[in-house]
């Protein structure tokens, strides 16, 4: 751990809270529309980090500053609560909340491009003398670096619980998004097949040893269409 990474710490901080608490927020906001209260009346209809590192100390403050020290980069969860008799009620609906964490996290991407070609744009920005997460963009002056790296790291964090949550496996966001897809009989059954913490811990096993073969071409294509 440098000196020059650790004091990247309250960027990747700031920017993982942001991006944890729209793809909470996004979740409890698509369930309130669909009917299913319980993250609403929980105060998780909000822009605040608060109500989710209240429930969720461990994987909002904890787990993200150790994954730091140890690697440099941040990794962490929040979860939003919803009702599972709403959810076999209304599976299509459930699949929706599902789906609006990720798509939370890919509006921050957008975000991110078009801070970042703005910044371009005013000869803020430039392209990066050497690429990585936190160097998506370089500052044409000493002033704009703190904005460089901030929009740099939103951007490959965004981009990257974006994707890793679409996987259709258990515990992630795809899991349940798969019921747009499937009929709503399937759907409850593939639930009622996966809702269990063996399946949970092999979903993630897999994922975890998946994913960077599927993430690295989605990276590397983002940045050409940056």
């Amino acid at each position: 751990m440098t000196p020059e990474l650790l004091s990247l710490f309250p960027l990747w901080y700031v920017a993982f809270l942001l991006s944890l608490t729209c793809h909470e927020g996004a979740h409890a906001l698509v369930a309130k529309w669909g009917g299913d209260l319980t993250a609403y009346n929980s105060g998780q209809v909000t822009l605040s980090p608060l109500p989710h590192i209240r429930r969720e100390p461990f994987g909002t403050v904890l787990v993200p500053i150790l994954s730091f020290l140890l690697s440099g980069w941040m990794l962490g969860w929040g979860s939003a609560p919803y009702d599972p008799l709403w959810e076999q009620r209304h599976p299509k609906r459930a699949a929706l909340m599902a789906l609006a964490g990720p798509t939370a996290n890919f509006l921050l991407v957008f975000l991110a491009v078009l801070l970042i070609q703005g910044g371009i744009r005013f000869g803020a920005f430039q392209a990066p003398g050497g690429l990585d997460f936190a160097r998506i963009v370089d500052p044409t002056n000493d002033s704009m670096e703190g904005p460089a790296r901030f929009l740099s790291i939103l951007f490959s964090l965004n981009l990257l619980l974006g994707t890793f949550n679409l996987l259709p496996v258990p515990p992630l966001d795809g899991h349940s998004a798969v019921g747009l897809v499937l009929p709503e009989d399937l759907f409850r059954r593939w639930l009622e097949l996966v809702r269990s913490p063996m399946f949970s811990l092999l979903g993630l096993l897999i994922a975890w040893r998946y994913f960077y073969v599927l993430f690295e071409p989605v990276f590397l294509f983002a940045l050409r269409l940056l």
